[in-house]
């Protein structure tokens, strides 16, 4: 059986991979959207990343009480710095989280009408497992994204 200790590694190497994404970039290129309909800044996807930790990891797994905007995820911008600290903070408090993290135990948490669910049961093993998926999947944006920024041939540069 997997530890919660060998799961954050997993979940630390794409949050670790993203930071260093926004971080290298710099504020300009990391707030910016390649000219491609429907894509995120760099900066959106980690914002996004930190609202799913807290949604997720606080509210579904931990049972805190959360009040997301996520249609504001998708607007952010501002500066990397701000964003990294952001990040650690939401790390530490992920961590918390799963403290008391019982896999097979239903989330704390129902999820709002509004919300899709998972296509499993809705345990908390399931729900941690959904904020690995969420993160590798931006991960991966992120660095499509970055790579687009940075190509010799973008306008963006």
């Amino acid at each position: 059986m997997i530890t919660v200790d060998d799961y954050l590694v997993f979940v630390d190497d794409a949050l670790d991979g993203m930071i260093e994404i926004v971080t290298a970039l710099g504020d300009d290129l990391a707030n910016r959207r390649p000219d491609i309909p429907e894509t995120n800044s760099p900066y959106v996807l980690l914002t996004h990343c930190l609202g799913v930790m807290e949604f997720w990891g606080g509210y579904m797994i931990a049972g805190r009480s959360f009040t997301r905007d996520r249609d504001a995820e998708f607007r952010a911008s501002g500066d990397v710095a701000g964003l990294v600290e952001r990040a650690h903070v939401a790390r530490r408090k992920f961590r918390d989280d799963l403290a008391q993290l019982d896999g097979s135990a239903s989330a704390r948490a129902t999820l709002p009408p509004t919300t899709d669910g998972l296509p499993v049961r809705m345990t908390q093993g399931n729900v941690a497992l959904h904020v690995y998926e969420e993160l590798a999947q931006h991960r991966g944006q992120m660095e499509g994204v970055r790579d687009v920024l940075l190509a010799p041939w973008s306008k963006l540069v």
